[in-house]
C-alpha cells in the first residue's frame, strides 16, 4: 500500500458554525467524507467514489470561531493491485519543539460493485409508533446543533428498533464537484441524528457517529431537496450502537444505504 500527504486548506463554510459538541465547533463526518471523497476522485479519476467502506471518525477536528479556513493534510493511499483507493485526514499538532501527527477520519474506496442493495422500499410512514418526537423539542433537547443542520423535519417516529423521519436539505450551494455524484450531505446528516435518538432510548449518553462499515450513493440527493429515512437498530450495547440507514423519496426510490453505522459515548475522547 503506497501513501502520499497532501497538504489542503479546508474551507470553513458559514453553516459548518452550526455543528458542535460540548461547546466546541467541530467538522461534521458528513462534510469529512465528503472532502475526502473529492481528494480521492483527483487522485483516481476511474474509480466510483459512490461506494465507501470502513468509514472512521478517529477524533473530531475542532473549527476556531473565527477561522475561514483550516489547513490540514490529506493521505492518499492505494493498494498494490488497484483495487483499492482511501484517504485520511490529518493535522499536525506542534508539541514543544516537536510535532505530532492527528487523524481525524478516514474511508476506503473499493474498486468493485457493492453488491445487491435496496433499491425500492415502502415510504408509508408507520402508524403504530410507540413514541412521536417533535423536530423542534428534538434539536432543543436531544441533538441540539444549529439551524443549517437541523435536517428532520415535523415529526420523528421511534419504535422499539427503528426510526422513521422527514428530511429537508437546506438550499446551500454544492462545495466540491464530486457531488454531483454524492449529492447533499445534510439527508445522511439528518439520517443520522434519527438514529442518536433512537440510540438515546437504549443509553444515558447522546451517542456521535465513530464509523460506517459500507455508505453507498445510489442517486445524488439534491440542494433543498426532500427525503425520508428509515434507521434500523442492528445492535445496541452500552459500549456502542449499531445501525442501518436508509434514505429514500416519497416513491420509495432509494438514494443512500448505509450499513453498520457506528455510534459511541465520545465524551472521555473529547477531554483527552
Amino acid at each position: 500500500m503506497s501513501n502520499d500527504r497532501l497538504p489542503v486548506s479546508i474551507t470553513v463554510q458559514p453553516w459548518f458554525r452550526d455543528h458542535f459538541f460540548a461547546g466546541k465547533i467541530i467538522l461534521a463526518a458528513v462534510e469529512t467524507q465528503l472532502l475526502l471523497a473529492a481528494k480521492v476522485a483527483d487522485a483516481f479519476p476511474d474509480g466510483d467514489v459512490r461506494v465507501m467502506e470502513e468509514i472512521r471518525f478517529a477524533k473530531f477536528l475542532e473549527l476556531p470561531p473565527e477561522a475561514t479556513a483550516v489547513e490540514a493534510l490529506i493521505e492518499i493511499s492505494a493498494d498494490a493491485e488497484g483495487k483499492r483507493g482511501g484517504a485520511k485526514l490529518l493535522t499536525r499538532r506542534a508539541c514543544g519543539k516537536m510535532s505530532r501527527i492527528i487523524e481525524h477520519g478516514q474511508v476506503f474506496f473499493p474498486l468493485s460493485a457493492p453488491g445487491d442493495l435496496p433499491s425500492q422500499i415502502d415510504p408509508t410512514l408507520p402508524t403504530d409508533t410507540l413514541q412521536k418526537i417533535p423536530v423542534d423539542q428534538l434539536y432543543r433537547e436531544l441533538v441540539p446543533f444549529g439551524s443549517q443542520y437541523q435536517t428532520l423535519q415535523d415529526m420523528l417516529f421511534l419504535n422499539e428498533d427503528s426510526a422513521w423521519g422527514v428530511l429537508k436539505a437546506p438550499a446551500l450551494p454544492f462545495v466540491y464537484t464530486i457531488q454531483e455524484q454524492l449529492g447533499s450531505p445534510f439527508p445522511l446528516d439528518g439520517a443520522m441524528h434519527a438514529a442518536c435518538v433512537l440510540g438515546q432510548q437504549q443509553v444515558d449518553f447522546t451517542p456521535f457517529p465513530v464509523g460506517i462499515d459500507q455508505r453507498v450513493v445510489l442517486r445524488p440527493t439534491q440542494s433543498g431537496g426532500g427525503y425520508l429515512t428509515k434507521v434500523s437498530a442492528v445492535a445496541l450495547s452500552e459500549k456502542e450502537l449499531v445501525f442501518d440507514l436508509l434514505i429514500f423519496d416519497e416513491e420509495g426510490v432509494v438514494y443512500e444505504a448505509v450499513k453498520g453505522l457506528r455510534m459511541r459515548d465520545v465524551r472521555g475522547g473529547m477531554r483527552q
